[in-house]
């Protein structure tokens, strides 16, 4: 008896010790309590950021990815000058030496003059920016025709240098906003003249050369991708991990451009997304400001309703809401969003900063709720562009409203950020942003990319997996690889899954 009595006592004493081991946590909570730890650890926050599987880009326009040094680099390979007092790039010939007297110095002397070298790196990014002197706003849409000259015979270099940063931040999709047909449309656009009424004008267009320039299009894209995969070294043992990054393109619009030569523009996209899947959707740019952006407001949403009847199937997304109040009058903040989401069919809405100055703008939150629009939102963009940061940034509203979100970088090479540092900003702004809100972010990424198929989710909500693939292990002659093998968004999405299950298992 007093054998068992210590036996039974032993027993006893190990129960508190085994209901703990059965309650130790799953892989998420382990993951998101590592991740607690080191909130205030700078340091482990941003390595723990760096490697976690982020999903897709939705926002990164390509010319604004690369980085000054890399543009530097394709100016000397295509022989350039620069205007040593504004950084401007000049077509040759350049001075005859590297005086640091002269004024128009070949690029290639800049490498060993570092005062040219670093004001040409701080004139085509935000390093440096003094706020005293300029408006972050004017600083960073002047960068761009500063070093624009260096592009030339460069696209797949630029792609290339994209899907190697996205690889570095551990996304799985890239969706590169890229006016990839050197605007031809535009010029197209330009010989046709405007025409009010919209289907004479598409017409036009279309017998009178749009069709041509939507084939040389989709060839000098495939030169450019061969330049990509050959520079990163796809297909050989010293492949580069950009090669495993999905990279897509959403045909760019310059909405600062007279009507008929925007129009012709929108309807290259239209076309382009019609006939050749590389090219998931579309998107207007240029500064939400400036003059014609915000004159023609109206008369682009009337051009996106008109050709959205005619390519259903084409997905969009809008630059709407990159505006603060006191940039614009008044009127100008109130209803960019709402006639982006109602009568241009955007699906998603980039930046949507100035929301809350919209007409109704809970009634606009419910409805892009509702609607599951969602937004990009680029914290650092935002910050550097138009000053709006922490608790006067819309992010905070629109994940309390339910609003679908991702994390983008939008022109992370002029900001000199990345996603891992989008990420990072966003945890040390907002307290409340945890891991689970963090991966809720990247699974949306992938749930509202514009990849072709079905979703993996039969439930985006809470992230229920589709009948075929719910519980399974291994998907080898399974039914859910049938589902995987027929969806590009559900392979892109497992895919993800994988990838993160991989990372939680090291916590």
């Amino acid at each position: 008896m007093l054998r068992a009595s210590i036996v039974f006592a032993v027993i006893l004493s190990m129960l508190p010790a085994f209901g703990a081991a059965q309650r130790q946590p799953a892989a998420e909570e382990r993951t998101a309590r590592y991740m607690q730890s080191v909130r205030h650890q700078p340091g482990l926050l941003l390595a723990f950021l760096r490697d976690m599987p982020k999903g897709g880009d939705l926002h990164n326009h390509l010319a604004g990815a690369i980085y000054a040094e890399h543009w530097i680099d394709f100016a000397v390979d295509n022989g350039l000058c620069v205007d040593r007092t504004t950084s401007v790039l000049i077509a040759p010939p350049c001075d005859a030496n590297c005086d640091r007297f002269t004024s128009k110095p070949a690029v290639r002397c800049a490498y060993a003059d570092p005062v040219l070298y670093n004001s040409m790196v701080d004139a085509w990014s935000m390093r440096n920016w003094n706020p005293g002197e300029e408006s972050g706003h004017d600083h960073f849409f002047a960068a761009f025709d500063k070093f624009s000259l260096a592009s030339q015979n460069h696209t797949g270099d630029e792609i290339a240098e994209a899907a190697e940063q996205a690889a570095e931040d551990h996304l799985q999709l890239v969706e590169l906003m890229h006016t990839a047909d050197g605007s031809q449309a535009a010029q197209l656009g330009a010989k046709a003249g405007w025409n009010e009424h919209l289907p004479e004008l598409r017409d036009k267009l279309l017998s009178g050369g749009l069709k041509e320039i939507v084939a040389a299009t989709r060839a000098k894209l495939d030169e450019d991708e061969k330049k990509m995969r050959a520079r990163l070294k796809c297909g050989t043992a010293e492949a580069s991990p950009g090669c495993d990054v999905t990279v897509r393109y959403l045909y760019q619009v310059l909405r600062g451009l007279p009507p008929e030569e925007v129009f012709a523009q929108i309807l290259l996209g239209f076309e382009l997304a019609t006939v050749d899947p590389r090219f998931i959707g579309l998107n207007l740019v240029m500064p939400e400001d400036w003059y014609v952006p915000m004159h023609d407001f109206e008369l682009h949403m009337k051009m996106l309703d008109y050709l959205h009847e005619i390519y259903p199937q084409v997905h969009i997304t809008l630059h709407a809401g990159e505006l603060a109040m006191g940039l614009v009058p008044p009127e100008g903040v109130m209803f960019h969003i709402r006639e982006s989401v109602e009568r241009g069919h955007a699906e998603r809405i980039g930046h949507g900063v100035d929301i809350m100055n919209e007409h109704d703008p809970l009634g606009l939150l419910h409805e892009m709720a509702l609607k599951q629009v969602l937004v990009e939102i680029c914290l650092t963009s935002n910050d550097l562009i138009l000053g709006i940061a922490g608790d006067d940034h819309p992010l905070p509203i629109y994940l309390q409203y339910g609003v679908p979100v991702a994390l983008a970088t939008d022109d992370e090479g002029v900001s000199r950020s990345d996603m891992t540092h989008e990420y990072l900003r966003a945890v040390e702004t907002y307290a409340f942003i945890s891991y689970k809100d963090l991966k809720r972010m990247a699974r949306l990424s992938l749930e509202h990319s514009f990849l072709p198929g079905a979703s993996l989710w039969e439930d985006a909500g809470h992230f229920r997996m589709v009948r075929a693939c719910a519980g399974v292990q291994t998907r080898s002659n399974s039914p859910c690889q049938k589902f995987l093998d027929g969806s590009e968004r559900a392979a892109m999405q497992w895919r993800f899954e994988e990838e993160l299950a991989r990372f939680e298992r090291a916590f």
